[in-house]
C-alpha cells in the first residue's frame, strides 16, 4: 500500500496535520476539526494509501511558507497540490485558489462564478470539504450578507486569518458590502 507522509506544524492559529503524497501536499489541514476521520478516510482511500508519520522536503516546504504567510512576508504559495475530491469539489477549491489575498466572497457569488447560482449548498459542503486549508483559501468566503460563517479551524481562527490578510470586503459581481 502506498503511503501518506504526515507530519504536525504547530501555526500560530492551532495545529495543522500536513500530508506529502509522492511529493505533492494532500492535506494542510486543522488536526481538530469535526470532520478530521471523514476527510482523513476520504483522502486514504482515493489515495489507496496509509498515512505514516514522516517528514519531507515539501512538509518543510509548506511549514516554511506556512511561517512566512503567518509573518506577513507571503500572501501566495508556490506548492505542488493534489486536490483530492469529486470532480465539483476540486473546480470549487480552483474557483478558491483565485480569490486574492485581503478579499473575500460569498457562496452565493462563488455558485454564481461556477454557473450555477443554485448550488450555495453544494459549493458550501465542497468548501467545507477542504483538506488544505488556508493555501486553498476556503476562509475567504463568508455569508452573503457579509457575516462570517463556519469554518473548521473555528470561527477564531477564521477572524484572524482575515485580519492577517486585512480582508475586509466582499468583492463578487452582484454585491459589495463590508463585514
Amino acid at each position: 500500500m502506498e503511503k501518506i507522509l504526515i507530519h504536525t506544524y504547530k501555526s500560530p492559529l492551532g495545529e495543522l496535520i500536513l500530508g506529502d503524497y509522492q511529493g505533492q501536499l494532500c492535506l494542510c489541514d486543522w488536526a481538530f476539526r469535526k470532520m478530521r476521520n471523514t476527510i482523513d478516510t476520504r483522502i486514504q482511500n482515493a489515495l489507496n494509501a496509509e498515512f505514516q508519520v514522516g517528514n519531507t522536503e515539501l512538509i518543510e516546504q509548506t511549514i516554511s511558507q506556512l511561517k512566512e504567510y503567518f509573518e506577513k512576508k507571503r500572501s501566495n504559495f508556490n506548492l505542488p497540490l493534489l486536490l483530492v475530491g469529486s470532480e465539483f469539489q476540486r473546480s470549487v477549491w480552483q474557483k478558491l485558489m483565485q480569490i486574492p489575498h485581503g478579499e473575500t466572497r460569498s457562496y452565493l457569488g462563488l455558485s454564481k462564478e461556477l454557473g450555477n447560482p443554485d448550488a450555495i449548498r453544494a459549493v458550501a459542503s465542497a468548501n467545507g470539504a477542504n483538506a488544505i486549508s488556508i493555501i486553498i483559501p476556503c476562509h475567504r468566503v463568508i455569508g452573503s450578507d457579509g457575516s462570517l460563517v463556519g469554518y473548521a479551524g473555528g470561527m477564531d481562527a477564521k477572524k484572524r486569518l482575515l485580519k492577517l490578510e486585512n480582508a475586509k470586503t466582499i468583492v463578487n459581481k452582484d454585491q459589495m458590502g463590508l463585514f
